[in-house]
């Protein structure tokens, strides 16, 4: 795996998201479709934003309702 959590020699895919820790399944068809139109280079973004914010994150902290829940 690569650090920003998808197998080696693939290109990120909004899979990828999910096994970030995005939930993707709480967002909207609209913002799906926007996932899914996303190049790899800016999924392989979302993925390490995510890795970055959840390892300067508390242990424990309550989940926020930021950009549609797409981040926490």
């Amino acid at each position: 795996m690569t650090d920003n959590g998808t197998p080696h020699g693939t290109e990120p895919t909004p899979e990828a998201l999910a096994a970030a820790g995005f939930d993707v399944h709480a967002l909207s068809e609209e913002q799906q479709e926007v996932i899914r139109a996303l190049t790899p280079d800016e999924l392989a973004l979302l993925v390490d934003i995510r890795g970055r914010l959840d390892a300067a994150a508390p242990e424990v902290q309550a989940h926020a309702d930021v950009a549609g829940g797409a981040l926490f």
